[in-house]
């Protein structure tokens, strides 16, 4: 097994590798279509990597890797699984993709959306759309209901 790569991204511009001595492989059956070999091959893949000990992130990465992926990991270490292929090196490739995904999101710092005023440009094109649709309306009612 090789090291696992992240790309570039934001909150990790150079990327991340992860050692393969750190990332622990589970396979077992795979539920539904297999044919013959169903039940021989261990074609689902379990991978997981303790985030509190890697040495790929640093402390900064490390707490946001935590934080936000608390609801998806057990105490610190994260497991991706794999069982769509009837494969078991396409799993692995799958796993290995999806956990590079989950750390590549969660290593980049929130963007906090800073709110701004409308311009007067847009003010006046709005209440000028509101005026021009009001008096279409107005052009559509009955003569003399009011």
């Amino acid at each position: 097994m090789d090291d696992l790569l992240v790309t570039p991204g934001p909150g990790a511009p150079r990327g991340l590798r992860v050692p393969a001595a750190e990332l622990r492989e589970q396979f077992s059956h795979a539920s539904g279509p297999g044919g013959q070999g169903v039940n021989t091959t261990d074609s689902r893949v379990q991978l997981s990597l303790d985030l509190a000990a890697t040495t790929a992130l640093d402390e900064v990465q490390r707490a946001r890797v935590l934080a936000r992926l608390s609801a998806r990991s057990s105490g610190s270490v994260l497991t991706v699984t794999a069982a769509e292929q009837r494969s078991q090196r396409q799993n692995r490739r799958a796993a290995r993709e999806r956990l590079a995904a989950l750390l590549r999101e969660a290593v980049a710092p929130v963007v906090v959306r800073r709110a701004t005023r409308p311009t007067k440009g847009s003010k006046r094109r709005r209440l000028e759309a509101k005026r021009q649709r009001s008096s279409l309306k107005q052009s559509r009612r009955q003569p003399g209901s009011d």
